[in-house]
């Protein structure tokens, strides 16, 4: 049988990094990492692309990532892009709505330890993503300790144990045994609709709120003042708000007549925000609040970055939130 054509895109992160007197540094080529994981049944092509920790990674980098990932979608069989942890779940977020449609299974992976150390998790990260990206169907994933998660649902839970991510209100995709990668039967993935597309536009002048007792509304406007064109609030439970004294349910109302969208996800990790349930959701409800469901955080917001980024009014934000685009989201 023919070896599937891989590509590793590297842009730094843990995995990559070497102890430096300023710390741990990303240097390591994505040619080294390969060196180090051994012999691999794939025909497997490198390109580094970055060599930043994650915490520097930001919009203009999903948009170069997304870019070069559209760039060589025909050329190979799957993508794998190496990736700093502290910021894997908001790239695969974002790259899930910048790469509609993709035609191709892109895995993003990294490790909690570098790969240059004797008991490290990068091994293991690697050779799973490359067995998701020879196998998974078209999608974008994040794979870690055993898990490929869909990459919209995935979310950082751990800062130091190998077991770091999880897959947030749906199953993984796939998980490792001694069968190999086996497939969960349910499929949350979306239907391909049309031909792969790329489409980087987007406003990242949002904010993701963490509501918390004794918060300022005013706080909000300083925001919008400040150049904030949209909101994501954690509120508490299912999206309660408070509405005495400090009425964040007024603040909301208000924003949303000037066309500032706010959407209402939970601080709580796992199942949804349900704004019809108590008195406290069902007012922020009223005065237009957008209910995430249950998305992730970081689904929510890069969401609503690329949203905006489309020009989208808020009627129209509120109808995309009201659609399944990319797996992010329940809606029954």
């Amino acid at each position: 049988m023919k070896m599937k054509k891989l590509l590793l895109l590297s842009t730094g992160g843990t995995i990559a990094s070497v102890a430096s007197n300023a710390g741990l540094v990303p240097k390591e080529t994505g040619e080294e990492l390969i060196k180090m994981l051994g012999k691999l049944p794939y025909d497997i092509k490198v390109r580094d692309i970055l060599q930043l920790d994650s915490s520097n990674i930001q919009p203009e980098e999903w948009k170069f990532i997304a870019q070069n990932i559209y760039k060589y979608r025909n050329d190979y069989d799957g993508i794998v892009v190496s990736h700093g942890t502290d910021t894997m779940a908001y790239t695969a977020s974002m790259l899930s709505f910048m790469l509609r449609n993709i035609n191709i299974p892109v895995v993003l992976t990294g490790s909690q330890v570098p790969i240059n150390v004797v008991l490290s998790d990068a091994h293991d990260n690697l050779r799973l993503a490359f067995a998701a990206a020879a196998t998974c169907p078209p999608d974008i994933y994040l794979a870690f300790h055993n898990k490929v998660m869909l990459g919209c649902r995935s979310v950082k839970v751990r800062t130091t144990n190998f077991d770091a991510f999880e897959s947030v209100n749906v199953p993984p995709v796939a998980t490792v045994s001694s069968d190999g990668l086996v497939f969960n039967d349910e499929n949350f993935q979306k239907k391909h609709d049309g031909a792969p597309t790329l489409n980087t536009k987007m406003n990242s002048h949002v904010s993701l709120v963490k509501l918390f007792p004794g918060f300022d509304p005013n706080l909000l406007f300083a925001m919008v003042d400040s150049g904030c064109r949209g909101i994501v609030i954690e509120a508490y439970g299912l999206g309660g708000m408070n509405f005495i004294r400090r009425n964040m349910v007024a603040a909301i109302g208000k924003l949303i007549r000037q066309g500032i969208p706010v959407v209402a996800s939970s601080q709580c990790l796992y199942e949804r925000s349900d704004l019809t349930k108590y008195e406290v959701g069902r007012e922020a409800l009223l005065e237009g609040a957008i209910s995430a469901r249950d998305m992730t955080s970081e689904s929510a917001i890069t969401k609503l970055m690329w949203a905006l980024g489309q020009g989208m009014d808020i009627n129209e934000v509120a109808k995309f939130f009201d659609t399944n685009v990319a797996g992010e989201v329940t809606l029954k």
